[in-house]
């Protein structure tokens, strides 16, 4: 198996800027009424939703952003990512089913097993890239699956986990509604973890190497260190979101682990906008709402549905919707 390499020509080509860094060159204004204006949806969400969709729309935002941290800032395509995502989600079933611990703490476990997961996974697949780079990742999280589907004194198989509790010192989280606050503030570090990182020295050098990984070697980075990190950090976010997922369901089933539950993630990324971070959020809100609308009505064919709407944007909106939006607000801007 060999690796691919990138031509000069593509090598010097700059990127366009990516939604994120358009509105991080906003004036401050805009991006504090952004901020504001996100944080009050959040907080409403449970009320205009039912509040067991808002809490999916949340794990699936955090895996989205995990996603894209690799994707759109590391220029690396994983179709594995399912595999650290449902080894957290069984590790925090578990810890929270046998050590009775609070849910954080169990979400922790999860997230940091994932992290584990990903230093040994992510050091033999950052080695190679594009499309070697996805069959690598995809390869081993298939085998994380079969170890899981087999290891029915552990995992119980085909049955599953089930009755995850919800303790957090004695409160009441049974309801849906309730947890959702509860786990809002977890996910509101996650995702500040990812931009934190992105807008570091490090995240810039990450961009660098995802545009021009030759120049970045010889300018004395060690790109493959670089990616290992990403990669280490990207699986801890995957990983945090996998736990919230678990302990939300109260039921962790082999499907956390599938091939398509990184694909759905991919999707989500691409329909929201890749290399935007905040297009993973919105992607994920606008796929959870609508599987959740398309089971209620008895429609069976989600997916043709689903795929299709995917097929749209990428035919139409070659940024997503949060890349072609905040483009569209530039422009706007930029002719006033």
């Amino acid at each position: 198996m060999t690796s691919t390499v990138d031509s000069p020509a593509e090598a010097g080509r700059p990127a366009p800027p990516s939604g994120l860094v358009a509105v991080s060159r906003a004036p401050r204004w805009v991006r504090y009424a952004l901020l504001t204006a996100g944080l009050a949806v959040a907080l409403w969400l449970p009320n205009g939703l039912y509040a067991a969709v808002a809490v999916d729309i949340l794990c699936w935002a955090l895996f989205a952003v995990a996603v894209d941290l690799l994707l759109g800032f590391t220029g690396l395509m994983s179709f594995g990512h399912a595999a650290f995502w449902g080894t957290s989600a069984y590790v925090t079933g578990l810890v929270a089913i046998h050590a009775g611990l609070p849910f954080p703490a169990a979400v922790l476990a999860g997230a940091l097993a994932a992290a584990a997961l990903a230093v040994p996974i992510g050091y033999l697949a950052v080695k190679r890239t594009g499309i070697y780079f996805a069959m690598v990742t995809l390869a081993f999280a298939q085998m994380v699956y079969y170890v899981a589907n087999e290891w029915r004194s552990v995992t119980r198989g085909e049955n599953g986990l089930q009755g995850v509790p919800r303790t957090f010192f004695g409160v009441d989280l049974r309801d849906d509604y309730y947890f959702y606050y509860a786990i809002l503030p977890i996910v509101l570090l996650g995702l500040a973890a990812a931009w934190r990182i992105v807008n570091s020295p490090f995240g810039r050098v990450l961009v660098g190497i995802r545009d021009n990984p030759a120049r970045a070697r010889a300018l004395g980075y060690p790109v493959h260190r670089y990616k290992l990190t990403a990669f280490v950090l990207s699986g801890f976010l995957a990983g945090l979101g996998g736990g919230l997922f678990a302990v939300g369901h109260r039921f962790v089933s082999l499907d956390v682990l599938h091939w398509t539950t990184s694909g759905k993630a991919v999707i989500v990324v691409v329909l929201g906008g890749i290399g935007t971070l905040w297009g993973g959020v919105l992607g994920a809100a606008i796929v959870v709402r609508l599987e959740d609308w398309l089971s209620f009505s008895g429609f069976e064919a989600i997916g043709l549905v689903t795929g299709g709407i995917f097929v749209l944007v990428v035919l139409l909106f070659r940024r997503g919707i949060w890349g072609s939006a905040v483009a569209l607000a530039r422009r706007w801007m930029l002719r006033r």
